[in-house]
């Protein structure tokens, strides 16, 4: 389980900072602690339209999927920028996944925005917005994303 902050519950900034490390440095088992066992998260981007992630056990299947081609992406997050909302539950949250594919060599950047709201250090709902291109020619998956969207 990932563990709470020193000083008490976790602040929506500091969730979502540990969200986005634990992405990027593991361990990947941990990352469904992040959310509340009844969540709401979507992805309204992603051009094949998958359904929402509901429950913690949804995530952790999410989380802790095996890539479909193996790569090992070396990333961090960068130009991270949260902003804080009326609502004091919610964020809105401005970065990008940078690094390197550990097999090729090439380099890139996802763009991101994330928008939360996190409740007693628990995320229960996050409308990710990724550039899905970019992330599918990350892992070498941009053929099969394109494959799977030309008309049958």
């Amino acid at each position: 389980m990932v563990p709470p902050m020193e000083t008490g519950m976790s602040t929506p900034r500091e969730t979502f900072l540990r969200l986005v490390n634990g992405v990027c440095d593991g361990p990947y088992e941990d990352l469904a602690d992040l959310y509340a066992e009844e969540t709401h998260v979507t992805h309204p981007f992603h051009p094949l339209g998958p359904p929402p992630l509901r429950s913690r056990g949804e995530l952790h299947e999410h989380f802790t999927a095996p890539p479909t081609v193996p790569r090992t992406l070396n990333r961090k997050p960068v130009d991270i920028r949260i902003h804080e909302t009326a609502d004091p539950e919610v964020i809105v949250a401005e970065f990008a996944y940078q690094g390197r594919v550990e097999e090729t060599g090439e380099a890139f950047t996802v763009p991101c925005v994330f928008v939360m709201r996190i409740r007693d250090g628990l995320i229960i709902e996050s409308r990710d917005y990724i550039d899905h291109i970019a992330s599918a020619r990350a892992w070498g998956q941009l053929d099969s994303l394109l494959a799977a969207l030309r008309p049958r």
